[in-house]
């Protein structure tokens, strides 16, 4: 299983995830954008980068590596791809952070006395994932986070309990809709003989339940197609394109507007 791969699914769903892990975080964090960037000559792809809003100026760029195995070269690269990234788009930023999430502190590169300035300063944060206390009494992102490095055997029963916690936590559909898909990925990712259907089965999602997240899907596609419609500056196919609906759907909400009008 590459639970490195699981953790950017996870920032790529909910990029403000990174910033639950550490002390102090930016004031626009649940409004940061989660990339992958390739820098060339030479040739590095930084995996998770978190930019700052377009609409911040001089923003602080963060950086996130994930290492689920030992590598005696990691920070060697991660400094460099980071620095090297940051030199390049220096207009962009003022500063910058990186963030290593390791499963266990056993996992960490051994030889660190190159990079004790930068290990020991307050730009670069180290994550033990198993040392941020019980998964019961996290926050539900940071605790989907450790659900990743539960033992086969009992994650599922893990998983079941997070789900329980959000219904009863959250109120909010669409944050809802987050931690439930978040969870089901994370699952799906340790058992991948398992169909969906089965996943679900394990986890005890009701089709009920799907049934009214892919409605507020829904819905918030067609506010979208509507306001699409009002500015008249799409054909009704580039809106289906657009928003996923389909053309008679859009069609169907043209109508709507002109009854409206």
């Amino acid at each position: 299983m590459r639970r490195d791969a699981i953790f950017y699914k996870l920032f790529q769903q909910a990029p403000s995830l990174l910033f639950e892990l550490l002390k102090e975080s930016p004031k626009t964090a649940d409004r940061y954008r989660f990339e992958s960037v390739a820098i060339k000559e030479p040739t590095f792809m930084i995996d998770g980068v978190f930019l700052p809003p377009e609409d911040e100026i001089k923003g602080v760029v963060f950086f996130a590596e994930v290492q689920m195995q030992k590598d005696e070269r990691l920070y060697e690269r991660t400094f460099t791809e980071s620095l090297t990234y940051f030199y390049r788009n220096r207009d962009s930023f003022f500063d910058w952070q990186t963030v290593v999430i390791y499963p266990y502190r056993s996992i960490e590169q051994s030889e660190t006395h190159p990079y004790r300035a930068l290990l020991n300063s307050e730009q670069v944060h180290l994550i033990y994932l198993d040392e941020l206390g019980s998964i019961e009494e996290l926050p539900l992102g940071v605790a989907a986070m450790v659900l990743t490095i539960e033992d086969k055997t009992t994650a599922p029963g893990k998983a079941r309990m997070l789900l329980q916690r959000a219904n009863q936590e959250i109120t909010e559909l669409p944050m809802k809709q987050g931690i439930i898909e978040m969870i089901s990925t994370i699952i799906a990712y340790m058992f991948t003989t398992l169909s969906r259907q089965e996943i679900d089965d394990m986890l005890g999602i009701k089709m009920e339940d799907i049934r009214v997240f892919r409605e507020a899907k829904e819905e918030e596609r067609q506010t979208i197609a509507l306001n699409l419609l009002k500015q008249g500056l799409l054909s009704i196919e580039a809106i289906a394109q657009a928003t996923g609906l389909t053309v008679e759907q859009i069609q169907s909400l043209q109508a709507q507007l002109s009854q409206n009008d």
